[in-house]
């Protein structure tokens, strides 16, 4: 009788707790407790030991970190003044941080956790999303969301912005191709998304309309390794998954209505993580090939030296 009660207890505690790893391809499953995070989690970004950073820890302003077994602590409180969207991590394993409300962009060492001004443009409506490229430049989005417009930035390694494009819809979820020749962007309210071509100096060229969807919003986008891209499409509580010729290949369901943001990670970078506003949380699946920043950013074993012979 005793062995009969446990069990069925302990089958509930395992139906109740969050998986923490995704077992099927393309099956979304909680990583996070329900509002862990606010409702404005954005924004997240794997380093190298595996841990994923996201804004909106528990409170608003911060900056969150969870490990890949689910467990969340605050990380950072931001500065006064300035409230975090887009992180993105360099090969060094510099955090950068799009700080919309102080039209910045923050530099931060994961080390010291100090906090340092890389980037501003008092011109910028709000910088949302980064895009960072594979010699350290970025490109930031700027929707303007009154007024349903918005521009592209480049930054260049030294912090200098300038504007790239101008005269668009709601510029929100952006990302570079694997051979770094064309920036994508997409349009939250008009939900299109949009190619260039990059040329020197961060111009951009060649504007083309890659896929337009007709319902739901967009939010984040990330590119893998074959330049799919992943789309989460806010309202709709999908992420969809367009091929660099601008077919939908197929939409993911994420467990929330309002999926903001996504990265990849996990031990081989074929883990998508998504954060997901409708319940405060981040949730997790499975996909069939790395993201490009993972594996972009992934360390290098070094070279076997061959020893000279006497």
């Amino acid at each position: 009788m005793k062995r009969m009660r446990i069990v069925p207890f302990l089958a509930l505690l395992a139906l109740a707790a969050p998986r923490t790893h995704a077992q099927e391809p393309w099956v979304a499953t909680p990583l996070t407790e329900k509002n862990s995070f606010t409702g404005e989690i954005e924004g997240p970004a794997v380093d190298r030991d595996g841990n994923i950073f996201a804004v909106s820890f528990a409170r608003k302003p911060t900056i969150g970190r969870v490990t890949p077994d689910g467990k969340g602590e605050l990380w950072l409180d931001m500065p006064e003044g300035s409230t975090g969207n887009s992180i993105r991590f360099d090969r060094a394993g510099t955090m950068y941080v799009a700080d919309y409300t102080g039209h910045n962009v923050l530099r931060i060492d994961p080390r010291t956790k100090k906090v340092e001004v890389f980037s501003h443009e008092p011109r910028m409506n709000q910088p949302n999303d980064l895009a960072i490229t594979a010699n350290g430049e970025f490109f930031a989005s700027d929707p303007n969301w009154k007024d349903g417009t918005g521009q592209i930035w480049h930054i260049n390694r030294e912090g200098r912005a300038r504007r790239v494009a101008d005269n668009m819809g709601t510029t929100n979820g952006i990302d570079i191709s694997p051979d770094g020749k064309t920036l994508y962007v997409n349009e939250s309210v008009q939900r299109k998304v949009w190619a260039f071509d990059i040329g020197s100096a961060g111009a951009l060229t060649n504007k083309r309309l890659l896929i337009a969807f007709p319902d739901f919003g967009f939010d984040g986008m990330r590119v893998d390794v074959d330049g799919k891209l992943y789309i989460t499409r806010h309202g709709k509580g999908t992420v969809a998954v367009v091929s660099p010729a601008g077919v939908l290949v197929r939409e993911v369901p994420v467990l929330g209505s309002k999926p903001s943001n996504i990265c990849f990670g996990g031990p081989d970078g074929r883990t998508a993580y998504v954060t997901e506003m409708e319940h405060g949380r981040l949730v997790q699946f499975r996909t069939e090939r790395p993201g490009l920043e993972f594996e972009r950013n992934r360390p290098r074993a070094p070279r076997n030296i061959r020893k000279l012979e006497k």
